[in-house]
């Protein structure tokens, strides 16, 4: 094997004991249809059942699988860091390790690479096998982002991707800390190309391990990171308050000359709490980018590795 191997495979994996052996043994397959010089990156994100073990179980078998265990879990996007700063690999790809990204696709996308006419194949989601309520949030997301990004590559993507090794160079080359992968993808440019696929359901029929509440903060970190969108809503709601009290405030002169009764203790007290709603929501927007900005100012490392079992 050479020393900087063609192909290198960044797979993060989180409590997936149950999914390990379909896992390696789909990747492998797919691998072996494009060559025998590859890396198989697993990183564990700091697993609390037996992934690690199943993993390195693999690896005594296979040392063309690394495992690269981190201090504990540092979340979906620190943990392909991690594994992208680890490929050595010409070409580099990333898959989540839910197999809800199938493996089978990495010849495809290798394909459209090797013959330099693309430097970055993405998969693009034709369909989703997940519940209705998470489809129409992910929907409602990826509308807003394509509205207000102006990053074209990023719609309706994940992290699924292969990228060559002067693409993969500029997107490592991109250090902030609140990292949404598929729009720092998209940023960095060079010539892309989609290949649609249908999104699947986990192998094991559980539920995916993203949260709710976890994709809401990964939203939060796109529409802050890539669009302008948070500013503007205050901005907007302030010119509607504005002209909604400029008329409000007109209409209280006319009515005073004209004699009607002005506004009484409820529509005074709707007017505070509206106007006191408004800047609570100007006052959430603008603390969202001071957190942002000071957790960039902290320069804190995404990750730490514990152990990288990587020798041959």
């Amino acid at each position: 094997m050479s020393v900087s191997p063609l192909l290198s495979v960044v797979v993060p994996v989180f409590d997936e004991e149950q999914l390990i052996d379909t896992l390696i043994s789909r990747c492998l397959a797919a691998l072996a249809e494009i060559t025998d010089d590859f890396e198989l990156i697993c990183v564990d994100d700091g697993s609390r059942d037996q992934t690690l073990a199943a993993l390195l179980a693999w690896r005594r078998r296979d040392p063309r699988l690394k495992v690269l265990a981190l201090s504990r879990n540092f979340g979906h996007q620190a943990a392909y860091t991690a594994g992208l700063h680890a490929a050595r690999g010409q070409y580099v790809a990333m898959m989540d390790g839910d197999l809800q990204d199938p493996p089978e696709l990495l010849p495809r996308m290798y394909e459209l690479l090797r013959h330099d006419a693309y430097d970055i194949a993405y998969g693009q989601r034709t369909d989703r096998a997940e519940d209705w309520g998470r489809q129409v949030l992910i929907k409602a997301f990826h509308g807003i982002f394509r509205s207000f990004s102006q990053l074209a590559e990023a719609d309706n993507v994940g992290n699924f991707s292969m990228l060559n090794r002067r693409a993969l160079d500029a997107f490592l080359s991109l250090h902030e800390k609140n990292r949404y992968l598929p729009g720092l993808r998209s940023f960095i440019g060079y010539r892309q190309v989609g290949v649609a696929y249908a999104r699947q359901a986990r192998h094991d029929g559980t539920l995916p391990k993203m949260s709710y509440k976890r994709l809401f903060a990964l939203a939060l970190d796109a529409l802050f990171s890539f669009s302008d969108l948070p500013i503007k809503v205050c901005l907007y709601s302030g010119m509607v308050g504005m002209l909604v009290f400029l008329g409000a405030g007109i209409y209280v002169i006319f009515s005073k000359i004209v004699g009607i009764a002005p506004f009484g203790w409820s529509s005074l007290g709707l007017s505070i709490y509206f106007v006191g709603s408004i800047q609570l929501l100007f006052l959430g927007i603008l603390g969202e980018y001071v957190f942002r900005i000071y957790r960039e100012n902290q320069n804190r490392p995404l990750y730490f590795v514990q152990q990288y079992y990587n020798e041959e």
